[in-house]
């Protein structure tokens, strides 16, 4: 992945490469953020959004500079309104099999760097997906969300049968896929859906600082925080206590451990990163 400099609205970023126009990364100081980029189409998900994705993801986890990822679509009307029906028609027993879209969507998940999803309009099916596969979904007030799966004959396969019950409960989850209703951005927010939900003009403003909140914390705090709740949650309750106490012992052993509460007890920021 390549690098260049390039001016955006909120100042000059530096633009990577992801291989495709149908995905755009930009460094935003020390957040990455990815745009998914068919707006004639509404962001809709092909092979090409997923290669642009995945080429991204390579240079973020090799990157040392990069603290926080957001993902969000172009336009106003879609973040991800799901997956391209036009492939979809051509997918056999062997391409759910294979299930690329749910193997990215877990490697989403399991990144070791923040991930907040800015919900910019339509979130249905792989884009409902996508976005319950980040740590922190941001909704603007016209998002819409749903996982209309079995209009087509099919089911949420890119993890929105387990991924959606964990988040707003059995009951409500089934209710959702069964009928494949789609809900409003106050509805999503009152289930637990999404974390928060703010106008439109201010849903990128929000979720960088988002990012910025979480990048002034600890980074290997943060990190081992991620992995222990999500691990956690798919375990039983004393196995979660134990990762937890484990991951304390090694931030205890930590160098920013120091900082921290040298900085509480000075009264100061704490500085867990270089300046810049």
């Amino acid at each position: 992945m390549t690098e260049t400099t390039t001016d955006t609205d909120t100042g000059a970023g530096t633009r990577l490469d992801t291989g495709t126009d149908t995905v755009l990364a930009e460094l935003r100081g020390s957040v990455a953020v990815l745009t998914v980029n068919r707006p004639e189409v509404r962001n809709a998900l092909n092979a090409g959004v997923l290669d642009g994705i995945e080429t991204a993801l390579d240079t973020l986890e090799r990157r040392e500079d990069v603290g926080a990822v957001v993902l969000t679509g172009a336009g106003e009307k879609a973040f991800v309104a799901g997956a391209d029906i036009s492939q979809l028609i051509g997918y056999t027993l062997r391409d759910g099999l294979r299930a690329r879209m749910q193997r990215l969507y877990d490697r989403i998940q399991d990144l070791e760097l923040p991930t907040i999803a800015a919900v910019n309009g339509f979130a249905l099916g792989g884009g409902n997906e996508l976005a319950m596969s980040c740590d922190i979904r941001v909704a603007a007030a016209g998002a819409r969300f749903g996982l209309p799966e079995t209009n087509l004959g099919i089911l949420p396969g890119a993890g929105g049968t387990q991924r959606l019950s964990r988040l707003v409960g059995l009951g409500r989850a089934q209710e959702m896929i069964l009928t494949g209703r789609i809900i409003d951005a106050e509805e999503a927010l009152r289930i637990g859906l999404v974390t928060s939900v703010v106008p439109a003009e201010e849903l990128m403003d929000t979720a960088l600082a988002t990012a910025g909140t979480i990048l002034a914390k600890g980074p290997l705090a943060v990190r081992l925080a991620k992995l222990v709740v999500r691990n956690g949650a798919e375990t039983d309750q004393r196995t979660g206590l134990l990762l937890e106490r484990l991951a304390q012992s090694l931030l205890y052993a930590a160098d920013e451990k120091a900082e921290g509460a040298n900085a509480f007890l000075e009264k100061r920021p704490a500085r867990f990163r270089d300046e810049p």
